[in-house]
């Protein structure tokens, strides 16, 4: 069911207040729910996730492969939790956003950011940095940086300071 606008979802029976439950940051806020991209093949591309993902300590959550139907999708976090991460299989209309996006991966130390490069390029994806320290960008951060299959470009980072 899609609920399309207030007066609908104000109908529909929950307790007395609705609250939403997430993980947050010291403030308590949080910024982003989840993201998705667009990827022309998903199998494919869920190995590619599937393995560069695993050194961050990230795992796929959920997955809706039904090869050869439309609107198949996988979705990625932390193990036992929710999706931060989609994969939304769109063969025919794929394409990355413009110069200046990229997606930010928390790593728990540079080893595993290591790991994550490592692994991105075996399962086919395209050096864009290789790891290291970036001090221009903070004196303790230390990423990497591949593009994956469908161009979309990925990062792993551990910076201490954040």
């Amino acid at each position: 069911m899609i609920i399309r606008d207030w007066q609908s979802f104000q109908a529909l029976k929950f307790p007395d207040r609705l609250t939403c439950h997430h993980h947050s940051d010291k403030s308590g806020m949080r910024m982003l729910h989840h993201l998705s991209l667009g990827v022309s093949d998903i199998e494919r591309s869920a190995a590619f996730y599937d393995a560069a993902l695993a050194p961050l300590g990230y795992v796929r959550v959920w997955a809706d492969i039904r090869p050869g139907e439309p609107n198949q999708a996988v979705g990625y976090g932390v193990p036992g939790g929710k999706d931060k991460l989609a994969l939304k299989h769109r063969p025919e209309a794929q394409r990355p956003p413009g110069p200046g996006f990229h997606i930010a991966f928390a790593a728990p130390d540079p080893h595993a950011v290591s790991e994550f490069y490592r692994a991105a390029l075996r399962h086919g994806g395209t050096d864009n940095g290789a790891p290291g320290l970036r001090a221009h960008y903070g004196p303790r951060y230390f990423a990497a940086f591949v593009i994956d299959l469908d161009g979309h470009h990925i990062e792993a980072v551990c910076n201490e300071d954040r």
